[in-house]
């Protein structure tokens, strides 16, 4: 069975005992002093083929073996010692800065039991740490093993996730670490980016050795990128490689701002041609100037049509200009507003020209004192006392002038007319009243007509 330890670490054992395990169980295992505890990860026959990958024999009678399930003590220990791991890693590099080591501690791994501690670091080149090792067993009070890994192997041990929005494949199931160089990414026609070529552990990425065989292979059909071109305009070279499409892309060193693609094939006849000391005039011959061909159809294949934009691989390069189409819809509603106004503004010309016609007829009708002086001067009666009474001018009323300065009168309502005059009578009749009677005084509020009334009968018995 497969068991896995901290981060990725995981090793192989048998189950002699037979115990009923399964994934996810937590096991003792052997170790080399005490035990060990971890997790089983795999059982049964994907064991083996994991096994083979990795080139352990299965057959071997040195695996270790599993003890036991793993009891409550176990597990507690287990754990303490786990907890001790970020403090210990810090002291330790603390201690290695002391003793000015040129070397990175980047993990630390207790065993199961706590009897043992293991400190992976990062070097370039051979560290002394005997020094180091006296001052962390006084520091620590346990046996110290220190193992020195690669840049690869600290982030497959760390783990993370790539560029790629997956998990580090060092991390997950790539065992063996290849070295990968620049050329791999130049055969790929990659950008030589350190940004994004380098991976987590600060080298070239693993995964540019993957496609790498295959590029190889294409590229053994192409003509060199260092060939040239004689044609009768000058020489050409190549500047661009496009494998997937098989095409190539060519200049003139007397031009090298315009570039001529061309297919593969049409470059070895023009390689060809060179060799027999025969050259071509431009070229523009071969040059291919859409990469869609244009569709015939069956029945009128004289008629050449568009090409179908839905094949094209470059339809969503070009980003749509929605805001443009707004304009132009504006700019073409814009003339049918227009139109409208013409119409509207024909329909109303002819109306426009009667009225017109009508005000002429109207203005060389003459009066109708005139149509009588003529009725007069036809008959030849009184003609002379016609054109007397024509020729009187007509008076017309005139208006007087409007003073702006005084404000305009107000017309009293009638109501207000009616309430005046009421009152008017009333103070006639007091004042006579008081005449008749000058010791009497009379309210004229209406709400008080009765206390008068009582004071006039009280008056009026005592005289």
């Amino acid at each position: 069975m497969e068991v896995r330890f901290k981060n990725s670490r995981k090793e192989y054992f048998r189950n002699t005992n037979k115990l009923p395990l399964q994934i996810g169980d937590v096991v003792a295992t052997a170790a080399p002093s005490g035990h060990d505890v971890g997790v089983v990860s795999l059982t049964g026959e994907l064991v083996r083929l994991q096994m083979k990958k990795r080139r352990i024999a299965w057959e071997n009678a040195d695996l270790p073996i599993v003890y036991r399930k793993a009891n409550q003590h176990d597990i507690d220990v287990w754990q303490e010692s786990r907890a001790k791991e970020v403090e210990v890693q810090k002291r330790s590099r603390e201690l290695a800065i002391a003793l000015g080591l040129e070397m990175k501690i980047s993990d630390v791994e207790f065993q199961g039991d706590g009897s043992k501690a293991t400190f992976y670091y990062t070097a370039e080149g051979r560290v002394d740490f005997r020094q180091l090792i006296k001052d962390m067993a006084k520091a620590f009070s346990v046996r110290i093993e220190m193992r020195q890994i690669g840049f690869r192997q600290e982030a497959a041990r760390l783990g993370g996730v790539g560029s790629c929005g997956r998990e580090l494949c060092c991390a997950t199931w790539l065992t063996d670490f290849r070295s990968v160089s620049t050329s791999a990414a130049r055969y790929q026609q990659l950008s030589l980016n350190p940004q994004k070529l380098a991976g987590q552990c600060g080298k070239l990425k693993c995964c540019l050795n993957f496609e790498l065989d295959t590029y190889l292979d294409a590229l053994q059909d192409f003509p060199k990128t260092d060939t040239k071109i004689h044609t009768e305009r000058g020489t050409a070279s190549c500047q661009k490689v496009d494998i997937f499409k098989r095409l190539m892309w060519f200049t003139y060193d007397e031009n090298p701002m315009t570039w001529y693609k061309l297919s593969v094939d049409s470059v070895k006849e023009i390689i060809a041609l060179n060799k027999n000391n025969e050259r071509i005039e431009e070229l523009e011959e071969y040059a291919i100037v859409s990469d869609l061909p244009s569709h015939r159809s069956s029945a009128n294949s004289d008629m050449e049509l568009l090409p179908i934009e839905e094949d094209s691989i470059t339809r969503f390069d070009t980003p749509k200009r929605r805001k443009n189409k707004r304009k132009k819809s504006n700019k073409e509603a814009q003339p049918k507003e227009m139109q409208a106004k013409e119409v509207k503004n024909a329909n109303a010309e002819p109306k426009a020209e009667q009225k017109a016609e009508n005000n002429n007829k109207n203005s060389k009708k003459q009066p109708k004192n005139v149509n009588k002086a003529a009725e007069l001067k036809r008959t030849g009666e009184e003609v002379l006392k016609a054109n007397k009474e024509l020729k009187l001018p007509i008076e017309q009323p005139t208006q007087p002038p409007i003073n702006t300065n005084q404000p305009p009168k107000k017309n009293p309502a009638p109501e207000a007319n009616t309430n005046s005059k009421k009152l008017q009578q009333k103070q006639k009749i007091a004042n006579t009243k008081r005449q008749q009677n000058p010791n009497v005084r009379r309210n004229l509020d209406p709400f008080a007509n009765k206390v008068n009334k009582t004071k006039s009968s009280n008056n009026d018995k005592q005289e």
